[in-house]
């Protein structure tokens, strides 16, 4: 032959790959100077500018790099679908002016693999046929060249048996004899995989980097900057692993099986694999800073939106309600109560929504008395039915690890309300959370805010008075909790309206009626028995009802137990109906309190603040005539009262028992002063600066209190 390649025998073309092989291994020994090396990679980048979107690229190089594994033991399968960008035009018109660069590189590896070139010099080589392009699309357009190499070498492994076309390939390329004899050689294609998978990620890594959002992140932040200084190395070590694993694939189709006699040491490829993983650590910590740099300015922006949103007039609920809850439409984020199916936010378009906001600390008898209040809402029919929906919106720390016994706590709450409910707490996103707890004031303790059909904020809590007064606080606006307010008056059915029958009923036949609460069943069995033995004298009708205390759960369920025993008196069975009185009760105080009008000189706020304060100090009584109340006192003047009934008992003729009554434990509260204390949970959201003491109009002193209760799972003998 005049002209053409000369003729080189096998065992050369072996002896050259070794020869490539040694030298990257002799390279990575000697080159001690990085910045002398780096500064000739650097040398050689000069980018014109040009943008290229290289991820539809690197999609197909994930792809193929994925399917072309060798499986000694499993049969070849699929490892992942690849995106439908194969049709798109831009992706297509892409591969088009690209290819020929791709072709060219993969020639210069196939060439320097085969001829023995220095690796450091064959990765010099490759720069500078890119120039040009950015860092990210050198990286990912090499990767591509040697995807289309290694490739084309395992498609023929995985199809020849069946192709007869892939069949005469593949003897070329020495693979039936390199698959027959595969098993020696699984070590050296283990380091293969291995080395690929980390190029592969450091390869994401950097196009990471790229895709990073412009407007949100500059250069000058910190993790980005020190980024981009370490992004030319960790480019270059990436490409110099793609001549070492060309180099692999070139020896071993070079000798076939025997490859793996000559040579079995993989120092060269778990090396090069070792130094990309400390890069890819690095470079991961400082993209795992930049998102979190972006999420925080993303937060930022997001609540400064939805306090706007506030702001701003709307034709409907649906923006507001979308920036709350979920703002695409790729998913129903909610679940249908009655149906537990999910739905889109349409359903609540121009209705009154009650969003309640909790977390999964929510008591049983919180949403079994909502659940009441709801059910019974529904039973009016059209009036109200489709005038306002009631939506659970469940806040979780995003730090905290969502675990199997939380999904269960709170697949098994969700299951059991009848509302609608979010989906799932990951729905509800971060600066939401902060806006939902700086502007509404949510500290862990459940909080219904309203929103009217146009999505204006009307009430940041409604739970107050939707304990107070039910379904008649609709449409649970602020002004409509003024308005019920100004109806109000200081009367029995205030206290008890809403929970049980029979006290109505005795409030109806005009009885005196004691309501009464503590924890010293001392106490009780004498107020009871002096109560009874005057009522009797007096010959007045009285019953008497014990109310508890709105702490010390399992002490109160065993002192209800005593009172039955003993025949006392009335008793409510359930403690749900207990826990509700006393919330109903804290409910009025933060109604005032959430309103900005709690008067120290109005006579029903301060009877009410009375009787919480008695709660946390001892006993107490209250005596009603029917629905008027005549006396609100502290045990240490309620029983002395009855005690002495023969110093005011003359006075019954004349004056009538409730009056008698009522002037004389108002000698006694003259002596006898009670304490008042006032406690006010952190989580409560709203707490007052100063507050006027309900029994003498001074100003309260104010204290800090860490409070541990063991009420509930230790037994206690004494009162507290």
């Amino acid at each position: 032959m005049a002209s053409g390649l000369p003729l080189r025998h096998p065992a050369q073309g072996f002896n050259a790959s070794q020869q490539l092989i040694k030298s990257d291994r002799g390279g990575m020994l000697t080159m001690s100077d990085d910045n002398v090396m780096m500064k000739q990679i650097v040398g050689t980048h000069a980018p014109d500018g040009r943008e290229i979107d290289v991820k539809p690229l690197l999609h197909l190089v994930e792809d193929i790099l994925k399917r072309a594994t060798l499986q000694i033991d499993t049969s070849l399968t699929a490892h992942a679908e690849l995106e439908d960008t194969t049709h798109q035009v831009n992706f297509v018109s892409m591969i088009d002016a690209l290819s020929y660069t791709i072709d060219r590189i993969s020639c210069e590896i196939a060439y320097k693999a085969l001829g023995g070139t220095d690796a450091h010099a064959t990765t010099v080589s490759l720069c500078n046929l890119l120039p040009s392009y950015s860092w990210e699309a050198k990286l990912v357009l090499t990767m591509a060249a040697f995807a289309l190499n290694y490739g084309e070498f395992w498609l023929l492994a995985q199809i020849y048996s069946s192709n007869e076309l892939a069949k005469s390939m593949a003897i070329l390329k020495q693979l039936p004899s390199i698959i027959e004899h595969s098993g020696p050689l699984k070590a050296r294609f283990d380091a293969l995989n291995n080395l690929i998978k980390v190029m592969m990620d450091v390869t994401r890594c950097v196009v990471g980097f790229k895709g990073l959002p412009t407007s949100y992140i500059s250069q000058e932040v910190p993790a980005l900057s020190t980024a981009m200084t370490h992004i030319p190395t960790a480019v270059y070590w990436t490409m110099r692993s793609v001549v070492a694993c060309a180099a692999q694939i070139t020896a071993i189709t070079t000798m076939g099986h025997e490859f793996s006699i000559s040579t079995t040491d993989v120092w060269e490829l778990s090396t090069l694999a070792y130094k990309l993983n400390n890069i890819l650590e690095h470079l991961r910590k400082q993209l795992a800073a930049c998102y979190e740099y972006i999420d925080e300015k993303r937060n930022v922006e997001t609540f400064q939106m939805l306090k706007n949103l506030f702001e701003m007039i709307h034709i409907d609920n649906m923006k507001v309600l979308k920036a709350l809850i979920y703002a695409k439409d790729d998913i129903q984020p909610l679940i249908d109560g009655s149906s537990k199916k999910r739905v889109h936010l349409d359903v609540l378009r121009r209705k009154n929504v009650l969003l309640l906001i909790s977390g999964l600390d929510i008591s049983n008898d919180e949403l079994s008395i909502l659940e009441q209040i709801y059910n019974e809402s529904r039973q009016h029919g059209a009036r109200l039915d489709s005038q306002y929906e009631l939506v659970w919106v469940p806040i979780m720390d995003h730090s905290v690890q969502w675990s199997d016994t939380v999904n269960e706590k709170f697949k098994s709450m969700q299951s059991s309300m009848p509302w609608f409910t979010v989906y799932h707490p990951s729905v509800i996103e971060k600066p939401v959370i902060r806006f939902i707890k700086e502007v509404w004031h949510f500290r862990n303790k459940p909080i219904l805010v309203v929103l009217d059909p146009q999505g204006k904020l009307v009430c940041p809590n409604a739970l107050h008075m939707m304990w107070i007064w039910g379904s008649n606080a609709f449409p649970f606006t602020s002004l409509r909790e003024e308005s019920l307010w100004r109806e109000e008056t200081w009367r029995l059915e205030l206290l008890v309206n809403g929970i049980d029958p029979v006290i109505l009923n005795w409030i109806k036949e005009g009885k005196y009626i004691f309501l009464y609460g503590g924890d010293d069943i001392e106490w009780v069995r004498k107020f009871t028995n002096n109560a009874r033995a005057v009522a009797k004298e007096a010959r007045v009708p009285l019953e008497m009802v014990y109310v508890g205390k709105s702490s010390k759960r399992e002490k109160i369920r065993r002192l209800m137990a005593t009172i039955t025993a003993e025949k006392l008196s009335y008793i409510w069975q359930d403690l749900t109906m207990i826990w509700f009185f006393w919330t109903r009760i804290e409910s009025m105080l933060y109604s005032k309190i959430q309103l900005g009008k709690l008067d120290d000189h109005d006579p029903m706020m301060q009877e009410i603040k009375k009787l919480l304060s008695y709660n946390r100090e001892g006993g107490w009584a209250v005596l009603s005539k029917g629905s008027n109340v005549v006396v609100n006192g502290h045990s240490s003047t309620v029983l002395p009262t009855l005690v002495e009934y023969d110093l005011w008992k003359d006075q019954v003729p004349n004056k009538g028992f409730d009056l008698a009554f009522q002037d004389h434990h108002r000698t006694i509260h003259g002596i006898s002063h009670p304490c008042c204390r006032f406690d006010f949970p952190m989580t409560m959201g709203r707490i007052p600066k100063t507050m006027k003491c309900p029994e003498c109009n001074n100003t309260m002193e104010k204290f800090s209190t860490f409070l541990c209760c063991h009420d509930e799972i230790i037994p206690d003998s004494s009162s507290i």
